[in-house]
């Protein structure tokens, strides 16, 4: 393959050379047991309650406060059903939205069949939750509600603040899936009144089969995993040490890099939004204007398929999606979309541009110099548009 412009960085990220620099050393001369109880072993364990420590910073959280875990959808999967299950006595309903990841709505579904009770809220037509709506929505035996930091399609950032205030007022727990926001954009868990937030490594330039959990301390939940006394005795099993250290160094750095990171996606991002809308007509932005996370770029263009226009950005070297990664094999149109109000169609025709703080203003430019010459010959080969035009010059 000749020149290659990855936009794909929402459904995952390359390992940063400093991320595998500070791993290297787990792999091999320090490749012991951090559950052993010899000097190397030991040294392990403490590059582990390093790494916690400093994750914990980033979040205004405490060290025995975060939880290793394999990635977000376990932590998802953990955080809700680990919640729902120790406070059922208390009472079994649940609250979401329709545009989570599934890793949350299959949770959700999950504990459906067990007996609970979920309300699936509507979002408007940027994404956004209502909050009236949303506190409308508590009962007496509301346990729960799980409501994304930034949707992972259309980029939209919830009202995560509010959200939590809401919860608190009314004694119920706030999980937050942070996948696609934590490490690009800033988090306070005390301040946003977070009870639980789950995070995925490669997300941000740490390696795959890293993740994790916050747990408020005082949260009460059901252990993941049975076995060792791993994780604070919550999630048996040997840690994966050269992983956690890489995501800690992956956090240092995002941290470190955040406001340069976020002004130059920002810059970056609204160019290819303005000169896409202005040069391909018929074509709209998914997914919220102002609140919307700094690298995200989501456009539906009518009259044609998303997968086409990925096939046809290959050729040219332009990594890309439609929508998320966990649903690509899916002949369905994105549950996102079709929540924020577009029909299948429309839905089918969508583009999703997800860039780092590695993104060049050239590689927008090429991009946004070829897409429009790809959306034309599509559409010359679309009956409906033929239709379309032919319709409207009548």
């Amino acid at each position: 393959m000749g020149k290659l412009i990855y936009m794909d960085n929402a459904a995952t990220t390359f390992v940063d050379k400093r991320v595998l620099d500070a791993m290297m050393p787990y792999f091999t001369n320090e490749c012991f047991n951090p559950s052993s109880i010899y000097d190397g072993a030991q040294d392990v364990k403490v590059a582990i309650d390093n790494a916690r420590a400093n994750i914990a910073k980033t979040l205004n959280a405490k060290s025995n406060e975060i939880f290793f875990t394999s990635c977000g959808t376990e932590s998802d999967n953990w955080a809700i059903k680990g919640v729902a299950h120790a406070n059922k006595e208390k009472g079994k309903h649940l609250i979401t939205s329709k545009i989570e990841h599934h890793a949350v709505l299959h949770s959700m579904a999950s504990l459906e069949k067990e007996g609970y009770s979920v309300t699936y809220l509507d979002v408007n037509e940027n994404g956004l939750v209502d909050t009236k709506k949303l506190e409308d929505a508590i009962r007496p035996d509301t346990i729960l509600v799980s409501i994304m930091y930034a949707n992972n399609e259309i980029g939209t950032i919830e009202p995560i603040k509010e959200i939590g205030e809401i919860c608190h007022k009314h004694n119920i727990y706030f999980h937050v899936d942070a996948v696609q926001a934590y490490a690009h954009i800033p988090i306070d868990v005390v301040s946003d009144s977070i009870d639980l937030l789950s995070v995925s490594g490669h997300k941000f330039n740490a390696m795959k089969g890293t993740g994790f959990l916050y747990i408020k301390r005082g949260t009460k939940i059901t252990n993941f995993m049975d076995g060792g006394a791993q994780e604070f005795k919550r999630r048996a099993g040997t840690e994966n040490v050269a992983g956690i250290v890489g995501m800690a160094k992956a956090t240092e750095i995002a941290h470190n890099e955040m406001k340069e990171r976020i002004d130059t996606n920002i810059k970056i991002r609204d160019y290819i939004i303005e000169r896409l809308l202005k040069e391909i007509p018929y074509s709209r932005l998914n997914g919220d204007k102002n609140k919307r996370l700094p690298n995200n770029v989501n456009i539906g263009f009518e009259f044609i398929e998303g997968e086409s226009l990925l096939l046809a950005l290959n050729d040219l070297g332009v990594c890309a999606s439609s929508g998320s990664a966990c649903t690509s094999g899916s002949l369905d149109p994105s549950h996102v979309l079709l929540a924020i109000g577009l029909p299948h169609e429309k839905a089918h025709g969508s583009l999703r541009l997800t860039i780092s703080h590695e993104t060049t203003i050239d590689d927008a430019k090429y991009v946004c110099d070829n897409l429009p010459k790809i959306v034309d010959r599509l559409r010359s080969m679309s009956p409906l548009y033929e239709d379309f035009i032919k319709n409207k010059g009548e």
